[in-house]
């Protein structure tokens, strides 16, 4: 048994001003899952990602949308969310206040997302596109040159 105050737990930034806690986790020797709580200043947002499994928010206090593929869905204290996995979506605090919102999922989960997860993967792959386009005009180059 463990019991934590969220407070004493060190935050490390995450998306575009927000700051994650992990407060349980493999470290604490949890299981099965990881509870994470997630701070976002005003007009500030959590990365935009996805992953291929489910995640549980609880929105602790503040307000917000949450943005996906089905466009924006508005959210206040109280609120809980289920996302089924590989919905691509991103919390945006459109408050006045700090947003807080808690968040469990699976171990493997604290690290993971989809490679086209957020606006870095999508340029990853679009580089990854443009390195291998590139790569073949190279060889067919280097074959018609005789190089």
């Amino acid at each position: 048994m463990l019991i934590r105050n969220i407070e004493d737990t060190p935050s490390v930034p995450y998306g575009q001003g927000a700051r994650k806690r992990v407060i349980f986790g493999e470290e604490e020797n949890a299981p099965a899952f990881v509870m994470r709580v997630f701070d976002v200043p005003p007009g500030g947002a959590s990365a935009d990602h996805c992953h291929d499994f489910e995640h549980e928010v609880l929105i602790l206090k503040g307000e917000g949308v949450l943005k996906g593929n089905w466009g924006d869905a508005p959210f206040s204290e109280g609120s809980a969310i289920l996302l089924h996995p590989d919905e691509q979506h991103q919390l945006v605090n459109t408050g006045k206040d700090n947003l807080r919102f808690m968040c469990a999922v699976p171990l493997r989960g604290e690290e993971a997302d989809c490679i086209t997860g957020g606006k870095s993967g999508r340029m990853f792959v679009i580089a990854l596109i443009a390195f291998g386009i590139m790569l073949v005009g190279l060889l067919v180059w280097g074959f018609a040159t005789g190089a």
